[in-house]
């Protein structure tokens, strides 16, 4: 394994950089500013787009991309590096078209999207001139279970009529987003992972109803974690992802480039993170010493930075696994940086709050806000716990083909 940059992944880290250095730092004021003024999309943030794409930083996600389809085609190694710079200002990454929930939904659409759906819905995507949803997690269930999804989508001669409700959909707030990619049950006494099917939805079709905007930790975002119901709407049967039945296969798809792009935004954030820890630390007194003089704090920063170093290297093989072999061959490492990196988000976030004391508690810093956003993440794509059980069946799986070797290192008493 070799994580090496490569010459082109390099000079798009220059440039990135120097990017965001000159356009998207010097305006975080006015984001905050026309974000406190009631603003969910600040209507300068579509002229940086305009600048990002005439300067190529446009699509860097997707691979899969055809030549005429605008964007760099970037491997998921490639990209990883370039998600941990965007992930430093929380609404960089939609300047150069990478957002989620938009790149897995282009995603899903690149892979199973028929010519119409291509056409009406991929392209604009592509553009950047509309955003979307995703809309899988439900109130009433463990969505950590896909399986248990009850939102019902009905056949009805060339048409589905879909029933229920959905909460925490990312994004479905913003005045640009115009679909739903919508998770429901088309067969419900079907195998339990051929139940589920995936539709378009547009956000405007009669029936579909936001209902709110659900804060996080007290927070709210300005794409916003709304809850969304839907009652007795009608789709087309052309809405259809791919073919029924296929929706749990659909969702895994998805994932796996998803949870790169998610943990490496969350270590550009953790180094953030970090560095305000330092700024901090040189400049604060307690008891006659600057703080980084003191033990704790001087643990603090050095834990923090192997922690960072640890995850970044974890998180890029699975990228580079996931380039060579494909996501499912990657699952393993996947699931091991989604349990992982949120949990040292957090971690690292809290000790750098506890360093700036009660200013860290406050909007003057990003921290209260990256806390809040690596404590999210310990849900989205997956709890902690699923990821953990799936790691540990694989291990137990890969220890069944070899068991009872290791009690040749165990030397009984009466041998001695």
């Amino acid at each position: 394994m070799d994580f090496t940059y490569s010459a082109r992944t390099e000079a798009l880290r220059q440039q990135l950089l120097q990017f965001i250095d000159a356009y998207i730092m010097p305006a975080i004021p006015r984001y905050e500013r026309e974000l406190a003024a009631g603003s969910r999309h600040p209507p300068f943030l579509e002229d940086l787009k305009q600048l990002a794409r005439s300067e190529g930083l446009w699509n860097l996600f997707l691979p899969g991309l055809k030549d005429d389809e605008p964007g760099q085609r970037l491997t998921n190694l490639e990209y990883a590096p370039l998600a941990e710079i965007m992930g430093r200002v929380g609404w960089a990454s939609e300047v150069f078209n990478c957002s989620a929930p938009d790149t897995g939904n282009m995603e899903i659409l690149h892979l199973f999207a028929t010519d119409e759906q291509r056409e009406r819905w991929l392209k604009p995507l592509l553009e950047g001139t509309i955003r979307s949803c995703f809309a899988m997690t439900e109130p009433d269930v463990a969505s950590s279970d896909a399986t248990n999804i009850q939102m019902s989508i009905r056949r009805v001669a060339d048409e589905y009529v879909i029933n229920g409700r959905k909460w925490f959909i990312s994004g479905a707030a913003h005045p640009h987003c115009k679909l739903a990619i919508v998770m429901g049950v088309t067969d419900p006494d079907g195998p339990s992972h051929r139940r589920q099917s995936m539709v378009l939805v547009p956000l405007d079709t009669p029936g579909v109803k936001v209902v709110r905007d659900l804060p996080v930790m007290n927070h709210y975002s300005a794409e916003g974690h709304c809850e969304l119901t839907f009652r007795d709407v009608h789709v087309p049967v052309a809405n259809l992802i791919h073919e029924e039945g296929a929706g749990f296969a659909i969702a895994q798809a998805r994932l796996g480039p998803g949870r790169v792009h998610h943990c490496m935004r969350s270590i550009g954030q953790c180094e953030l993170a970090l560095e305000l820890m330092c700024d901090r630390a040189a400049e604060r007194r307690t008891f006659g010493v600057y703080l980084h003089q003191h033990g704790t704090v001087a643990e603090w920063i050095a834990l923090s930075r192997i922690e960072i170093e640890q995850a970044r290297l974890l998180v890029l093989k699975a990228a580079w696994l996931m380039d060579r072999d494909g996501p499912k061959a990657a699952a393993r490492e996947i699931s091991m940086i989604k349990a992982l990196v949120p949990r040292m988000q957090t971690t690292i976030c809290d000790r750098a709050i506890q360093t700036f004391g009660a200013m860290g508690l406050s909007a003057d810093t990003p921290l209260a806000m990256l806390w809040t956003w690596g404590r999210l993440l310990r849900f989205a794509d997956g709890p902690d716990e699923v990821h953990l059980r799936s790691v540990a069946k694989q291990e137990m799986r890969r220890s069944s083909e070899h068991r009872g070797a290791s009690a040749a290192y165990m030397v009984p008493p009466e041998k001695l």
